[in-house]
């Protein structure tokens, strides 16, 4: 079976897990309400494509390649983007649930995730200088050697991120904040 090649087109409403998507490299594309949730999504190039009000929650994605991507309103719980195709991985999350999911030891930087909720999210040795969290929540979210320099926090919110432990300098943080970056020194702040 040869790899098939899509430019340009338009999805909308599919339902993966009944109509199997076709490998191969979507180009330009724009998927639009589609549910992609549990689904194996494997060894597929996604270049600068757009993901509108889809449902990825669970989907297998090995090896599968993100390039130039974003993702709008989608629900991407429990996945595993530490599995994706690490080349040229580059992605926006905007308006995303994006609870569970593991982005361990990925080399993403640059990336924007605006409103979105990334609570219990793995980023244990994950690279993400440069980044931007705009109005994002992170309760439970894991910063385990985590290099997040130059990344901006100013309006995220119930981040608990060790400065011991975590790469952080010319990072940017709100007064409001600045607790999630003390709380494991159990201190009172007033």
């Amino acid at each position: 079976m040869t790899d098939t090649y899509f430019d340009s087109e338009e999805f909308t409403k599919i339902d993966f897990r009944k109509t199997k998507i076709n490998k191969g490299e979507y180009d330009n594309c724009t998927f639009t309400n589609c549910n992609f949730e549990n689904v194996h999504a494997s060894n597929i190039q996604f270049v600068e494509c757009e993901f509108v009000d889809c449902n990825f929650s669970n989907a297998i994605l090995d090896n599968t390649a993100f390039r130039e991507v974003a993702f709008i309103n989608c629900k991407m719980m429990g996945v595993k983007f530490n599995e994706c195709d690490a080349f040229l991985l580059q992605f926006s999350f905007k308006d995303c649930q994006l609870s569970f999911s593991s982005f361990y030891q990925l080399k993403i930087l640059n990336t924007k995730f605006g409103n979105c909720n990334l609570q219990e999210v793995d980023f244990t040795e994950a690279v993400l200088t440069n980044s931007s969290f705009d109005n994002c929540d992170f309760k439970g979210a894991i910063f385990d050697r985590t290099n997040l320099e130059k990344s901006d926090f100013r309006t995220a919110f119930n981040f608990n991120i060790s400065p011991e432990k975590n790469r952080l300098k010319g990072g940017k943080f709100s007064k409001e904040n600045i607790i999630g970056l003390l709380s494991e020194y159990k201190i009172n702040i007033e």
